[in-house]
């Protein structure tokens, strides 16, 4: 199993961001999919949740309206599309294999930080 995010950087406030997430070695298309980030001292934080079809999605309260995540089955590969970023998203991102109830305990990726600053 092997989960590649990219797409993060530095971006302003306002702004918007797109990350990716290539899946590897497992069926992609049967699992329900995930993103949690992780600020500088501080935990693991479930952002979102997308079902195996890409028909049912789930946010957080601190990012509902400012994020959107779907998948591609045919490309094997998670996003996560950010719309007006405000410093406190902050974090180093990743994906995750499974829904939200597993987060902390399943494959995830390497992650892609995201800064956002003026």
């Amino acid at each position: 199993v092997h989960l590649v995010e990219s797409g993060g950087g530095l971006v302003q406030p306002g702004g918007s961001l797109r990350l990716s997430c290539a899946a590897s070695g497992f069926t992609f298309s049967t699992y329900s999919m995930s993103w949690v980030r992780q600020a500088p001292g501080k935990g693991l934080e479930w952002i979102s949740s997308i079902n195996s079809s890409g028909g049912v999605k789930s946010y957080a309260d601190s990012v509902k309206g400012r994020v959107t995540i779907s998948r591609d089955n045919a490309k094997n590969t998670l996003y996560l599309q950010m719309s007006s970023p405000e410093p406190e998203d902050t974090a180093l991102y990743c994906c995750a294999r499974g829904p939200r109830g597993v987060v902390s305990g399943t494959v995830r990726g390497q992650g892609t930080q995201v800064t956002v600053s003026s």
